[in-house]
């Protein structure tokens, strides 16, 4: 066979595994179709195929031309792969920017060719200006670095992607060209290129995949410990975020469970219509009036509960009257409701102990809440609090 045939077979053997991505990424959106950014990076792995592609096979055959359509494809495919990995991460480039960038190195490829024919100037201006397209990206997604493993691993692989255009293009074709095709074909700078696009550039792709798979892992596991109607923790979901503080924090917590009073009476007499509303409302001021890693739940019908991580009981006592307060002072009136919604409170403390005894106590402290005739926190503290010492803000 032919040399210049395999060497033109083995040049292929990249863009055909960067292909083979772009149909995975593909693949992958049509299974989770709310996730674009997907189909950004399916775009710039296809369109890197495509580029390389076109100058491996020398199409099209005139010089300066193939050097202008693959340098141009390559351009968008490396800013598509940057949008997608930003946009998964909900950060986006401006269009003219990215606009910009493509006529901008489309133009110096046209002037290092047709005015001042340089394919040293070219091949820094691709690999330099692609590095530092990526590195970019990879600093605004900084913060990925202290994320979920998935993260980190793509922050990393993205940030070494990026940095190895600058070193690689150095080492290996440093400040003198190859002559003619054929040369520059077999030489270091070329072979470098394939063997990093073939490493680096899949190990992006997996990175990539793998994220996206922990996102849809992640959204499934939400949507199993949600309750949909409050969009709170159900009662699985709040045992386990109870649990996982537990062991972040230590046992030393309050837990504050309350329960929505005559509920069943407003249920009855206006129906679901009414009853739905009047606990998402309530479930509304419980969540955004909590610390953010206390976790707040529905353990079942119109009863709650919040877990709150290293807090005293006279804390907590502070912050059930906060709420109940403010759930008393909510107008339900365009609801049809005469009368104000109220909500008993029961807190349990506890230093040590199984999560079922901490329960046990806070339902009983409810029960007694509500026999006392509703609308209220049980046990009250031995001191009273200042306003300055409640844990939750105005």
């Amino acid at each position: 066979m032919d040399g210049t045939v395999i060497r033109i077979t083995l040049s292929l053997i990249v863009p055909s595994l960067i292909l083979v991505f772009a149909i995975a990424f593909v693949c992958t959106w049509l299974v989770e179709r709310k996730r674009p950014y997907l189909l950004l990076l399916a775009a710039g792995c296809g369109l890197f195929a495509l580029g390389s592609t076109s100058q491996i096979l020398y199409w099209p055959p005139d010089t300066g031309i193939n050097a202008l359509v693959s340098g141009t494809i390559y351009t968008c495919a490396v800013i598509a792969v940057s949008e997608g990995v930003l946009s998964r991460s909900g950060r986006r480039s401006k269009m003219l920017v990215n606009l910009a960038l493509v006529l901008t190195i489309s133009a110096l490829l046209w002037y290092f060719f047709y005015v001042d024919r340089n394919l040293i100037a070219r091949v820094y201006i691709q690999n330099f200006g692609y590095g530092l397209i990526l590195l970019g990206a990879a600093i605004r997604l900084a913060d990925l670095r202290k994320g979920r493993v998935a993260d980190r691993i793509l922050f990393w692989t993205l940030l070494l992607f990026a940095v190895h255009f600058f070193p690689r293009t150095l080492l290996t074709i440093g400040f003198s060209a190859p002559a003619g095709a054929k040369a520059f074909g077999n030489s270091v700078f070329w072979q470098a290129l394939q063997l990093s696009m073939a490493v680096l550039g899949s190990s992006l792709a997996f990175a990539i995949i793998g994220a996206a798979i922990s996102d849809l892992i992640d959204d499934l596991r939400r949507e199993r410990d949600s309750d949909h109607l409050t969009r709170v923790l159900n009662r699985r979901g709040f045992e386990a975020a109870v649990e996982a503080r537990r062991m972040r924090h230590g046992s030393r917590a309050s837990l504050v469970v309350c329960d929505v009073d005559q509920f069943k009476a407003i249920n009855d007499a206006h129906g679901h219509a009414v009853g739905d509303p009047v606990l998402e409302r309530v479930a509304t001021i419980l969540r955004t009036s909590s610390e953010a890693d206390d976790p707040v739940g529905r353990l079942g019908g119109e009863e709650f509960a919040i877990y709150l991580v290293g807090a005293s009981g006279a804390e907590a006592y502070g912050c059930a009257e906060r709420l109940r307060e403010a759930i008393a002072r909510t107008d339900f009136s365009d609801l049809g409701l005469s009368r104000p919604v109220t909500v008993s409170f029961g807190i349990a403390t506890t230093a040590d102990g199984p999560w079922g005894d901490l329960y046990k106590e806070a339902d009983g402290w409810l029960y007694q809440a509500k026999n006392a005739g509703r609308n209220r926190t049980f046990p009250e503290p031995v001191q009273s609090l200042t306003d300055d010492s409640l844990p939750l803000p105005a």
